[in-house]
């Protein structure tokens, strides 16, 4: 139950395990709103994410756009985050290969909160080195 929930009056005021975890309960370890929080916040995700906001990619251009991403952990965060119904991935019957990633509409939301945290980020990383600097020099 959340913590901001009042505790159930009766039993019949009882949330059922089922409406919980539907609910999500980020900080009751079992919530599995902590896998999808893993795959939007890990480095990759938000990169890749941000990335998709200005429209569909393929595979190449994704990582050649996100500097330092391997092609395992690239493949590895899109099946990730199309898992979470974040990314659509479409493939299409030709030689070579030519798939094309793009946000859903639940992505490009995910997307849009987390292209806000990554403009903060940046807009803050001048004070952010300067306590950086400041902490390694005392």
């Amino acid at each position: 139950m959340n913590t901001r929930d009042p505790l159930p009056s009766s039993p019949d005021d009882h949330v059922s395990l089922k409406e919980r975890l539907r609910r999500g309960e980020l900080f009751s370890g079992d919530c599995p709103s902590r896998g999808v929080l893993k795959h939007i916040t890990s480095r990759w995700g938000v990169l890749i994410l941000v990335a998709l906001l200005v429209g569909t990619h393929r595979f190449s251009d994704l990582r050649r756009k996100i500097g330092g991403i391997s092609e395992k952990m690239l493949a590895q965060t899109l099946q990730d985050l199309e898992g979470d119904g974040l990314v659509i991935r479409k493939s299409y019957d030709v030689v070579p290969p030519h798939v094309d990633y793009t946000l859903s509409p639940l992505g490009l939301e995910a997307a849009q909160h987390v292209e806000a945290l990554t403009d903060w980020i940046e807009s803050s990383l001048p004070r952010i080195m300067e306590i950086r600097e400041e902490m390694q020099k005392a």
